[in-house]
């Protein structure tokens, strides 16, 4: 028996590890579909820019520890690009996730969400020099059809549209952060910088925060909901996220993105009663099938 062979996977081994992979990957957008209740849960009580003060703090302090053991690689020379990205990819995104929150069902921030592959199409094109073909710009279409059905309808009675344009926004953000954590913090370790960014961020929203804390005392519900918002969503959520990374690859992790939307809807119905109307529906769809159908070009 050579070397490779004895450290080659057994067959057990490897159905093994299969099983765990299709299991993580569900847990994982089951994770990041429930931080949308979350946040519909706690942003009424603490205000946008406290809870997300909350969740950066918390996040970025569980991976500390993988940001200590890579420390030099992070010269403070760094720090001004990490701080920029923290607020393009975290800060402002979670801002604008937690004030739709306090407007609309957690289900309309985990449908909108979906938007984030497709807008790092658009902003590849507009900005860096990437191509659309004609896979892509049906994707773009679909996906923007969806986001119109999905503004135009109501949630008890009550108009939507800013908060559908509030997670659109975030949706666009992140597909700006992708491309400049891929772009100008590639070749650090993700997790790493995961938690820079998140430690970064918290920095820079924290007078906001201080100001805008809330005078009257917060509920444990609201609590709970936040300190999972922090270090169950954000934390342990990157970690498994790399993880998944490291052991199936990005192309597969990314498949993700299909199923957040539908845990967010699934958990807010289960949890919050929160109906799932007719204009989620169909603006699901159509955002997913725009997903899919970019997803198909890249691949």
């Amino acid at each position: 028996m050579n070397a490779h062979s004895a450290l080659a996977p057994t067959p057990t081994g490897l159905a093994a590890r299969l099983r765990l992979d299709a299991l993580e990957l569900p847990a994982l957008a089951a994770i990041w579909g429930i931080s949308f209740l979350f946040m519909r849960v706690a942003a009424p009580a603490f205000g946008p820019v406290p809870l997300v003060e909350l969740r950066l703090a918390l996040g970025g302090l569980v991976l500390a520890p993988l940001l200590w053991r890579a420390r030099a690689q992070f010269p403070l020379r760094l720090w001004p690009k990490l701080a920029l990205v923290g607020a393009v990819n975290s800060a402002v995104p979670f801002a604008l996730f937690a004030w739709g929150a306090e407007r609309a069902p957690a289900g309309i921030g985990a449908i909108t969400s979906a938007m984030t592959v497709l807008f790092a199409a658009l902003v590849g094109f507009a900005f860096f020099g990437e191509k659309i073909g004609g896979r892509r710009a049906l994707a773009l279409l679909g996906g923007f059809a969806g986001v119109s059905v999905l503004a135009a309808g109501k949630a008890a009675g009550a108009g939507i549209g800013w908060a559908v344009a509030a997670g659109c926004a975030a949706a666009f953000l992140y597909g700006v952060g992708l491309h400049l954590v891929r772009r100008h913090l590639g070749g650090l370790p993700p997790a790493a910088v995961a938690s820079s960014t998140l430690l970064s961020a918290a920095l820079l929203m924290l007078p906001l925060a201080l100001a805008q804390w809330p005078a009257q005392a917060i509920a444990p519900r609201a609590w709970g909901a936040a300190l999972m918002l922090g270090l169950l969503c954000t934390g342990l959520a990157y970690l498994l996220f790399y993880r998944l990374v490291a052991r199936i690859g990005a192309a597969r992790t990314s498949l993700v993105t299909y199923l957040i939307p539908l845990f967010g809807v699934a958990w807010a119905w289960l949890l919050l009663d929160e109906p799932v109307t007719a204009s989620m529906a169909a603006a699901g769809a159509l955002i997913l099938a725009g997903v899919w159908l970019a997803r198909r070009e890249t691949h």
